[in-house]
């Protein structure tokens, strides 16, 4: 017990560079102290100690605004950073080393009692807001975009971004990172990839001898917007 204690208190130093000493993460980190009552909580709740399992769990949510539900399985070196509003569902399974930012739902979408939660791979980070609903899986080293919406599997060390959540990057490395602002933008790339294939079809109509005053007649020589000039630079949503 005391060895885990130890390990989860060296992944907070990692992974938070904010953490200044042992004492500062012993008594100023809520995400934490989920972790540990969750421990307690799934012990009863594994000798059948229902009430016992669930009471922990509440006491647990009052002092740090996160809901872990006793049956949750958490794995190792788990680090919730914030944490406040997360909130991880009775069938959910989360591997070890995943980085759960605030407000992150793993949800279910059933009212049967069976496997309904997300099953979250090794490895993995969890962007502020994220939501992953259903009996889904989030595979090793994957990365889940900041306010994410995702309702299907993601692949091992991909980068899924957007609602619904769709994968854009894979091949990802199983490394925790923080750089949550260098994500793709999968609209922006589609506007983009838009207006370069409109640019395209001007330039084959001058090239079919049509006069500029066909063309401008028609529209076509029009001055591009200031959001098309943005997205023509790839800027983003």
């Amino acid at each position: 017990m005391f060895s885990r204690i130890r390990e989860d208190i060296e992944m907070v130093r990692m992974r938070d560079p904010a953490a200044r000493s042992t004492l500062e993460i012993i008594l100023c980190y809520p995400g934490l102290w989920a972790i540990w009552f969750h421990r307690l909580a799934n012990w009863f709740w594994d000798h059948k100690l229902l009430f016992l399992g669930r009471f922990t769990s509440a006491i647990g949510r009052f002092f740090t605004g996160i809901e872990i539900h006793p049956a949750a399985t958490i794995g190792k070196r788990v680090f919730i950073d914030h944490g406040m509003g997360v909130v991880i569902g009775e069938t959910a399974e989360v591997g070890d080393d995943v980085l759960i930012y605030q407000g992150v739902v793993l949800g279910g979408t059933s009212l049967e009692k069976k496997k309904r939660h997300p099953t979250v791979g090794d490895g993995v980070v969890i962007g502020s807001g994220a939501k992953i609903i259903g009996n889904i899986h989030i595979g090793n080293a994957s990365k889940i975009g900041a306010g994410s919406v995702v309702l299907k599997s993601v692949p091992r060390g991909s980068t899924c971004v957007g609602i619904p959540g769709r994968v854009v990057q894979e091949d990802r490395k199983c490394a925790i990172d923080l750089d949550h602002g260098q994500l793709p933008d999968p609209v922006a790339e589609a506007i983009t990839m838009l207006l370069r294939r409109q640019d395209e079809m001007e330039r084959q109509i001058r090239d079919l001898g049509i006069t500029s005053h066909v063309m401008k007649t028609n529209g076509l020589l029009n001055k591009k917007t200031e959001m098309e000039e943005i997205f023509s630079e790839g800027a983003g949503i």
